[in-house]
């Protein structure tokens, strides 16, 4: 299991664990909060304060318990919970942006269980670009987008954008225009 310093789980190491009951509780658990996550996301940008007091709420809610769960079991890869819950485990970190310990800690176990092969670089690359927002730095990959003008997506700024295709590739990630199309209002 993970402990308090950050290190991860032998599952964040990409060890065998059985889905015992314990972690089959997890796994739900992971995958209604993913869902809620889901449902209340519209609040994030709405023009009403009490939805986006709402979507602050859930999400600042979210972040303690993925605190709690990092602290018992280290990063929750596929091989702990399954591929939703941990999917769901991503999306929690990537909404957790006024618990910046929470997305820098989220981004170190994911470091490491990446490397042990038991996550995906895909979700690193985006989760590495939120936290570096949040930090008001420069983002490598160019996941995080900072609004539309004109209709079209303006990305935060990027660290190299002449190399920001090339390294979006080596991470799955399809090419930036592709990746903004997907933004823009018409």
């Amino acid at each position: 299991m993970g402990g308090r310093d950050g290190h991860p789980s032998k599952a964040a190491q990409g060890a065998k664990v059985t889905n015992d009951h314990g972690t089959a509780a997890l796994t739900a658990e992971l995958i209604r909060m993913a869902e809620e996550d889901h449902a209340a996301s519209p609040g994030a940008n709405s023009a009403d304060p009490a939805e986006q007091l709402a979507w602050r709420r859930l999400t600042a809610r979210h972040g303690d318990r993925l605190r709690q769960i990092m602290d018992a079991y280290g990063w929750p890869t596929a091989e702990l919970v399954g591929d939703e819950a941990a999917r769901g485990a991503w999306l929690i970190a990537q909404h957790a942006d006024r618990q910046l310990d929470v997305q820098r800690r989220a981004l170190r176990l994911m470091e490491a269980a990446v490397a042990a092969g038991a996550a995906g670089p895909r979700e690193l690359a985006f989760l590495r670009d939120r936290t570096l927002v949040n930090e008001g730095r420069k983002q490598i990959y160019g996941t995080q987008i900072a609004g539309i003008e004109g209709g079209s997506p303006v990305p935060w700024p990027c660290d190299d954008p002449e190399r920001m295709d090339a390294l979006r590739a080596e991470a799955g990630i399809e090419p930036f225009k592709e990746y903004v199309a997907k933004f823009a209002v018409t």
